[in-house]
């Protein structure tokens, strides 16, 4: 019997701490951030090489059903948000081969982030992913709260890391650089 009352209480003063965060978010229309990272055992420049293979992100993001590359600093993404199947042109806003690349939304689902490569030794490298975003339906809003993004985000790069540490070799590089802008 206490068991169930401890549940209970625990359920209600979970769903008022949930009630309280939506309305604060939904009052201030402010955007919210998630960052995660994780160390990879390959140099920074294979790291580096294999993000830049924006199509191949459906390997290890599982949210992601495509990317297509439209030109060196564009790009359509086609991915499922709060289990709802959405489209949206990004741009790269500033690479710098092997430090950074940066990006923006510029059409349907508001992001922007960056992800950023740092030489632990000369076999590893921490990739570190910084976004931000803007829920906007309520079911993007709870999975905002509860922590969603920030988890699918830290799997993105565990996949990211098995797929580059199980291959040993990128799949391609684009060595460009894109002014910051």
């Amino acid at each position: 019997m206490l068991n169930r009352i401890v549940t209970v209480a625990a359920l209600a003063v979970g769903g008022v701490l949930l009630s309280k965060q939506l309305k604060k978010s939904r009052a201030s229309g402010m955007s919210s951030s998630t960052t995660a990272s994780i160390d990879v055992n390959v140099p920074v420049s294979t790291a580096y090489n294999q993000w830049t293979q924006f199509e191949d992100f459906p390997k290890f993001m599982d949210s992601v059903h495509e990317v297509r590359q439209l030109d060196d600093t564009h790009l359509h993404w086609r991915a499922d948000v709060a289990g709802k199947e959405v489209e949206w042109d990004a741009e790269i806003t500033e690479q710098i081969p092997d430090k950074r690349i940066a990006w923006r939304s510029i059409t349907g689902v508001p992001n922007a982030g960056v992800v950023t490569f740092h030489k632990i030794s000369d076999n590893t490298t921490r990739v570190m992913l910084q976004m931000d975003y803007q829920p906007q339906s309520v079911d993007e809003k709870v999975g905002d709260t509860l922590g969603l993004v920030k988890m699918q985000a830290q799997g993105n790069l565990t996949r990211f890391k098995q797929l580059l540490e199980g291959r040993g070799v990128e799949t391609g590089a684009w060595r460009g650089s894109v002014a910051q802008h």
